[in-house]
């Protein structure tokens, strides 16, 4: 694991010396009624999306975010939990929880609302997080889990699943990419620090998510993020990655596969009210229901002329048929 001691360094000089091109995230930042971000937390936004949504922080959460940054999420998530240590951060690196600190003390005199004791901040690792078991209602981590090879990224997964309570989620938001990756960049110990070479095809993001556990996948948002071209870098072709959100719910493992929603929908436009498979799936007369991948091709299989089924989206935001 030789490659993470370059990723220590890559996010200590982070850390020192703010680098606001090191991560451009592509999702807008949450604008919320008081919520003031202080300006170096934006600067030092280092991630690829948002792992903030409102509707998984409801009932005031006690929340786990892994690679802490400039405190910008661990903000964001303390506007929801309001409670002493309601978020707990966590990062290996000294300098960047040191940085993050001074950083929450700023955003204690911008925001009436906000307390420095709201957040928890805890040195440790991703591979063996200084959690309890089954403490944590919502868990998430941006752009980090891409830096790992599988290995250590099955580990991590594994960890977050841990500490998770029963239904308790896990965001993510990393970059993925469906080439094949060229073994020359794959390997260049900075290009994964930053987030870039590690990237890997959706599919297999799912599928590791499955087999540590996790029943229900929410695919949230799906978005172009970085061109590593020839006259940049070591290829032959351009190599396309996006960035993806994703939530991991702990939810028990269906017989049949978990349920993963990729932003499909169900219309059913035949001729009664309403279309019922008795397999716990109503659709009703011309009114669209999201559905995860399992059912959508449950009813592929029908052969049925009166009920259309969408592509994937990649974008999903809540409901459905499971």
């Amino acid at each position: 694991m030789a490659y993470l001691d370059t990723v220590h360094d890559v996010y200590k000089k982070a850390a020192e010396t703010p680098d606001v091109g090191l991560c451009c995230t592509t999702s807008p930042i949450w604008q919320l009624p008081n919520l003031n971000i202080p300006k170096i937390m934006l600067e030092m936004n280092y991630g690829c999306g948002s792992t903030v949504n409102p509707r998984d922080l409801v009932n005031q959460p006690n929340i786990l975010y892994v690679g802490v940054g400039g405190g910008m999420e661990v903000l964001q998530f303390s506007y929801f939990s309001r409670k002493k240590a309601g978020v707990i951060g966590i990062d290996i690196v000294e300098e960047m929880l040191e940085v993050c600190d001074e950083n929450l003390y700023f955003a204690e005199q911008q925001n009436d609302w906000f307390e420095r004791d709201f957040v928890s901040l805890r040195k440790g690792t991703a591979l063996d997080l200084p959690i309890e078991d089954g403490t944590i209602d919502v868990a998430a981590q941006n752009c980090l889990f891409n830096v790992f090879e599988e290995k250590e990224l099955v580990t991590a997964l594994e960890e977050m699943y841990r500490v998770l309570k029963p239904h308790g989620r896990l965001v993510l938001s990393d970059p993925i990419c469906e080439q094949t990756m060229p073994e020359s960049l794959k390997n260049d110990e900075r290009l994964r620090a930053l987030c870039l070479s590690g990237a890997i095809p959706l599919q297999q993001y799912l599928d590791l998510l499955t087999s540590v556990g996790f029943g229900t996948i929410e695919v949230r948002a799906r978005r172009p993020y970085r061109i590593l071209s020839p006259n940049h870098y070591s290829t032959n072709e351009l190599i396309f990655i996006e960035s993806v959100e994703v939530a991991a719910i702990k939810d028990p493992m269906p017989s049949d596969g978990p349920c993963i929603f990729t932003g499909r929908s169900a219309v059913y436009f035949g001729d009664e009210a309403y279309f019922d498979d008795g397999k716990g799936h109503t659709l009703f007369l011309n009114q669209p229901l999201s559905v995860c991948d399992k059912t959508a091709s449950m009813l592929n299989g029908l052969g049925r002329k009166d009920i259309f089924v969408s592509e994937s989206t990649f974008f999903y935001d809540g409901g459905g048929c499971c």
